[in-house]
């Protein structure tokens, strides 16, 4: 695997001006971009970023990564010298996975004949899709130095995403009680999955931005039934735009510039709300 080389120090400490994205010198309120962080001394948790979010990286290596990492982690802890957490920030190839107890009847087609590739994990939750234009984040990190209460964990990565897409796009997502994700509306936008191990967490949350949601259609997302799954672009698209949109949708709403704009919002907001500085492998 591929892990691009980065020198930058993200910190909770302090934050660069907010710009908001421009296009012919007009302000555009439905895209708020931060810049990047300011570069500052640590005195935050170590963690250190995995950062893949351009590319395509194939579930059973991410897994594989994961599970290698936590292990390093527990003999670390063994001997008290556990001093750093990590975060793997990517993009799938298209994949479905299942969580430990997860129910086939979710599924709407025979595994023998798959549209992409299947997989039963250790993580909890029902059936999900991960695919390209949707951002995974997999938080490997120790919850003794946080808060040792799964429940807890799992509402603090849903105010991440809630957070990011606040700060960055202007939208207003929420819970729902009894159901874990971040919704807009009835639509679910980011679903959560972990393993907690422990007290070392993997696997994690997945953020549609850019993702074609056809791939959905094949499954019961989440094992949800009367319920929809959405994308950041699906929202900001304009009324009754389609293929034959004005080239300047294509232009403001670029898939990679959307991209870009969700991960750094998402890196930023979790690296405030669980008090670490993010260093890049």
């Amino acid at each position: 695997m591929t892990v691009l080389p980065k020198v930058l120090l993200y910190s909770t400490l302090a934050w660069a001006p907010t710009p908001r994205y421009k296009k012919n010198g007009s302000t555009n309120p439905a895209i708020i971009a931060r810049s990047t962080p300011t570069k500052i001394e640590a005195s935050k948790r170590r963690c250190v970023c995995y950062d893949m979010h351009k590319e395509l990286v194939p579930y059973a290596e991410a897994w594989s990564l994961q599970k290698s990492i936590v292990k390093e982690r527990k003999a670390l802890v063994q001997r008290n010298e556990d001093f750093s957490d990590s975060l793997i920030v990517l993009q799938h190839h298209p994949v479905y996975t299942l969580g430990t107890g997860s129910s086939e009847e979710y599924l709407h087609f025979d595994q023998k004949n798959a549209p992409f590739a299947v997989y039963r994990t250790e993580r909890g939750g029902e059936v999900t899709y991960h695919g390209p234009g949707q951002i995974v984040m997999y938080p490997i990190m120790n919850l003794r130095y946080q808060k040792m209460d799964l429940h807890w964990y799992l509402r603090a990565l849903e105010e991440v995403v809630i957070r990011a897409l606040a700060s960055s796009f202007s939208i207003k997502a929420s819970r729902i009680d009894g159901l874990t994700g971040v919704w807009l509306g009835d639509e679910k936008v980011a679903a959560i999955g972990v393993k907690v191990s422990q007290w070392i967490t993997y696997h994690g949350l997945a953020l549609n931005v850019s993702t074609d949601l056809a791939a959905f259609h094949q499954i019961v997302p989440c094992g949800i039934k009367g319920r929809q799954v959405g994308s950041i672009k699906e929202l900001l698209r304009p009324p009754n735009s389609g293929a034959s949109s004005p080239s300047c949708y294509n232009t403001v709403y670029d898939d990679s510039g959307l991209m870009d704009i969700a991960y750094t919002s998402l890196v930023q907001e979790f690296c405030e709300l669980f008090q670490v500085d993010l260093y890049y492998k």
